[in-house]
């Protein structure tokens, strides 16, 4: 049985040369497994995502394609991903039951426009050009006088909420 293991997808256990068939499968196989992972876990990672999200996708990217590749060990590689879904996921629990631990990793929305001023520290603080304020103005909420705003805030996730007046 192990014998056909490696026949289908090369060394299991260390680095090895791997064929077009064996990579494939491979592939498959971690493709299929990532899935499984993502789908238990948290439908966000992949949705409106914020930089907490992203970096987990790129760490889960990363590391999944060293077992596809066979530059590490198939089995152990595959187990790391999971911890690193898992990781994801119980910091998204405590994300939800401690608002504090939610702004350590995820970070804080910051106000933009607050009864039609625009807020120069908060611009600041997103490294927010005039420019590309009014440009999120016009798409998310057609509004052309950044006087006309109510609140506006930078999300978390990287976009912007406009309240009209």
């Amino acid at each position: 049985m192990a014998d056909a293991l490696r026949d289908l997808l090369g060394p299991l256990s260390q680095e090895g040369d791997l064929g077009a068939g064996q990579v494939a499968l491979r592939a498959a196989l971690v493709y299929g497994f990532v899935l499984l992972l993502v789908r238990v876990a948290h439908r966000r990672l992949l949705s409106r995502a914020t930089p907490f999200d992203i970096a987990v996708g790129i760490l889960i990217g990363s590391v999944m394609s060293r077992a596809i590749d066979g530059s590490s060990p198939f089995v152990p590689t595959l187990a790391a991903g999971a911890v690193l879904i898992g990781m994801h996921s119980l910091f998204a629990v405590a994300s939800f039951h401690a608002s504090w631990f939610g702004r350590l990793v995820k970070g804080r929305r910051v106000l933009l426009i607050a009864d039609g001023e625009v807020q120069e520290d908060g611009m600041r603080r997103a490294s927010l050009s005039r420019r590309d304020l009014e440009e999120a103005l016009r798409r998310e909420a057609q509004v052309t006088d950044g006087s006309t705003v109510k609140r506006a805030w930078l999300e978390r996730d990287g976009s912007i909420s406009v309240i009209p007046s």
